[in-house]
């Protein structure tokens, strides 16, 4: 990392509503890391919607990355997900600009990046979402921010708000509308861009009249289709206090530190793939928490609300990856050894329509498919194919307009075998081959000449819509179905998973529900 010049440290100040920053020059960019957008969640405020930060006097020095959130341990390929400072300072932002001061009248276009992680996991410091490439290729300001994860930011417990992960990115868009013209930002073009449960959450934003008129534009990368039901969500959270020997209250879960609260989401993920008969689909994610249609801040699910017309005015990409599942499979150890019986066992639980009918679908619309393919195949469509595209069908049915892609790249790591899996558009995207995920998506393998041009169409495509609301192919429609395929050699073409779209025609994708009936007993 470059070092500041001493003598012109004083140009690289910006002023925000809480007190002015300093940044320091790197290369050609300026970088801001760590700045306040809400106050530390904890003691009075913890499990509450984000509080406004504390004010400061003098210059903060924004160099270094705020703590994450309490979370888990990383998955595999995500080690240095948790390299950074500790503390109660969870809710904070980062800026690159390219203007060498922070300059007001620049008004540059900003994309503002919400992390991944199963909604469990995840940190804007993390290596691979280091923004540096992204804002030089488009000339933009581009933010990242941390928001709660896990119980902290998803768990439906008592005496306090659903949601609050959530609330937490409509916190951080607040802060953008309000300061990002101090750092060359233009707040009235405003891009949100996510993938995994950071694209979730940009459709949960959709949805909600709380996040509105905060954002013009979004990207939604790999949307997964979980959102639970409030009946379901408060279930979990019950199975979670349990797991610490606690009710599900705010005051009593408040009693654990939050970095050891986190055992006990965790200990309870581990057993959740035991109870299908309870929750259903959403047992074998082997995640307790997804955003809660709780009526109020998430009203209804994304797709009810962008048919009904709430994003009309958003204009949207959406879009997956070929072989999403892919990478599950390989963490797993299921490659290449997935059962007849298995390939049965998830047929029936996500297939629409469920049960032998579901599964005997599937088999007749891939009859040359083996057991690990129809496995793997019912699994990515459920959880990310079908819930983007259907994202995309509810906002043009909405009156809106959206630009649908697939990336059918494979990753070249793991001797090839990982296909174009979940998580490979982040390396492409942010440029960031050897971090993160992208340590094991191209894990011995040379980062080629193809990859790059890839990652350059990737960046184009982002920062052009961004800027004009154009990303280089034509708006999806449900006649054609044109979308614009990602590859060595990107093409427009019609949507190609034509036959898992016409087996899944007409799903609604409704919250996840509490199978057996009310929730279990919480005294």
């Amino acid at each position: 990392m470059t070092t500041p010049d001493a003598t012109a440290t004083d140009r690289l100040v910006a002023r925000t509503a809480a007190g002015a920053v300093r940044g320091r020059r790197e290369e050609d960019l300026t970088v801001f890391r760590g700045i306040p957008f809400a106050a530390p969640p904890v003691g009075e405020a913890r499990f509450q919607a984000p509080r406004p930060p504390h004010p400061w006097d003098g210059i903060r020095e924004a160099y270094a990355f705020g703590p994450p959130p309490p979370q888990e341990a990383g998955i595999q390929g995500r080690a240095g997900i948790l390299d950074a400072p500790t503390g109660d300072d969870w809710l904070t932002v980062n800026v690159w600009t390219p203007d060498t001061e922070p300059d007001p009248s620049a008004a540059r276009p900003v994309m503002v990046w919400i992390y991944g992680g199963a909604y469990k996991l995840g940190h804007s410091g993390s290596p691979g979402y280091d923004a540096q490439h992204l804002a030089r290729a488009g000339d933009l300001v581009i933010v990242t921010f941390n928001y709660r994860v896990g119980i902290e930011g998803f768990a439906r417990i008592e005496g306090a708000p659903a949601n609050r992960g959530l609330l937490d990115q409509v916190a951080a868009l607040e802060w953008v509308r309000d300061n990002i013209a101090a750092f060359g930002g233009d707040p009235g073009r405003v891009t949100v861009f996510g993938e995994s449960a950071g694209a979730g959450s940009v459709a949960a934003l959709l949805a909600m009249p709380s996040a509105r008129g905060l954002f013009g534009r979004a990207i939604a990368q790999s949307v997964p289709g979980t959102y639970f039901s409030d009946e379901l969500a408060r279930d979990l959270a019950s199975a979670i206090a349990a797991e610490a020997g606690l009710r599900p209250t705010a005051a009593d879960l408040a009693t654990v530190d939050p970095r050891t609260l986190t055992e006990a989401g965790a200990a309870l993920g581990a057993k959740m793939a035991q109870r299908v008969d309870r929750w259903g689909q959403a047992a074998p994610t082997v995640t307790p928490f997804s955003p809660v249609v709780d009526g109020e801040i998430l009203p209804t699910t994304p797709w009810q609300a962008l048919a009904a017309g709430a994003a009309r005015d958003v204009e949207l990409i959406v879009g997956h990856n070929a072989q999403e599942f892919r990478l599950f499979l390989v963490l797993g150890g299921l490659l290449g050894k997935v059962t007849e019986e298995q390939a049965t066992a998830v047929l029936r639980l996500f297939a629409p329509g469920g049960g032998a009918e579901g599964e005997q679908a599937y088999r007749s619309a891939f009859p040359d498919a083996d057991p690990g393919e129809l496995y793997e195949r019912v699994q990515s469509d459920w959880l990310f194919h079908l819930p983007s595209l259907h994202l995309a069908e509810a906002q043009v049915a909405g009156g809106g307009r959206a630009h649908v892609y697939e990336l059918t790249w494979p990753a070249p790591g793991a001797g090839g075998t990982l296909g174009a899996c979940h998580g490979l558009d982040i390396p492409l995207l942010f440029g960031t081959y050897a971090a993160d995920l992208g340590n094991l998506l191209f894990a011995g393998a040379e980062v080629t000449d193809e990859a790059r041009a890839l990652t350059a169409n990737f960046q184009r495509s982002w920062t052009s819509f961004a800027r004009t609301g154009d990303p280089g192919w034509p708006a999806y429609d449900p006649e054609r179905r044109l979308i614009q395929v990602l590859d060595a050699e990107p093409e427009v073409r019609p949507y190609p998973e034509e036959t898992s779209r016409r087996l899944w025609e007409g799903h609604g994708f409704p919250p996840l529900p509490l199978l057996d009936g009310g929730v279990r007993d919480r005294a």
